[in-house]
């Protein structure tokens, strides 16, 4: 993944993680399959981990410790109505930023 792509996904990492809990619980492993599964393929689980600890600390996930086969309980993320208020802001700015990027980039050819 090239520097632009990583300084592009810290600013949406959080939003497609809220989406990727849109209806599903997950943790964290679980998660970072999922972002591997999009093609997200050189996110570091550290990154997704630091990730939920943040968006858990704003409010915007319930988190259920969940026994494990293997190894300590699980911590279980699901969206809550303020994680699905920010996910709905989120999707509302990418929006805009899409349609005047491609906007721009039909300008330029």
């Amino acid at each position: 993944m090239g520097k632009q792509m990583t300084e592009m996904l810290k600013g949406t990492l959080e939003g497609i993680v809220l989406a990727l809990l849109t209806g599903k619980a997950a943790y964290g492993y679980e998660i970072t399959t999922l972002l591997r599964e999009q093609g997200f393929t050189e996110i570091a689980e550290g990154t997704v981990y630091a990730l939920l600890v943040r968006i858990e600390q704003k409010g915007l996930v319930d988190v259920e410790k969940r026994p494990s086969e293997k190894g300590p309980p699980r911590k279980v993320y699901t969206l809550n109505a303020q994680g699905k208020n920010e996910l709905d802001e989120f999707w509302n700015t990418w929006s805009f930023l899409s349609e005047r990027l491609e906007e721009l980039r039909k300008e330029g050819n």
